[in-house]
């Protein structure tokens, strides 16, 4: 006659301990998933021979961009715009210019105390073609 060992069982402790840690996980995502404010300024220059007429900020990973940092103003050959206090992601943050045709520049930034972004005459653009 064949004997099995007995297994040992792992006390319940063990396994509330383990359900706690995951459910603090879950808990925490949507903080760490969150934008963060921490002072953040970037400075959009433009260099281009073409007008910016609205900047947009968005986390890197999606499609929801927010409000006009210009409010109705322009962005003319020359002009900088600073933005204080902007948002910061995981991943960095999303600077989009859109120009007076309607065509799209972006470039994405660390998260910094200040960063800069210079848009020229051959930053490619997306115009939708």
């Amino acid at each position: 006659m064949r004997r099995f060992k007995n297994r040992t069982t792992r006390p319940i402790g063990v396994y509330l301990f383990i359900l706690a840690v995951m459910f603090g996980a879950v808990m925490a995502a949507p903080a760490l998933l969150r934008a963060r404010t921490d002072g953040n300024t970037i400075t959009v220059t433009n260099n281009a021979r073409r007008i910016i007429t609205h900047i947009y900020l968005a986390a890197p990973d999606r499609d929801y961009w927010g409000p006009d940092q210009l409010d109705d103003a322009l962005l003319r050959s020359g002009q900088s715009l600073t933005i204080s206090n902007a948002d910061c992601y995981p991943l960095g943050v999303k600077v989009i210019a859109e120009d007076q045709d309607g065509c799209f520049v972006s470039t994405v930034m660390a998260c910094a105390a200040e960063g800069s972004w210079t848009i020229t005459d051959s930053a490619g653009r997306d115009c939708g073609n």
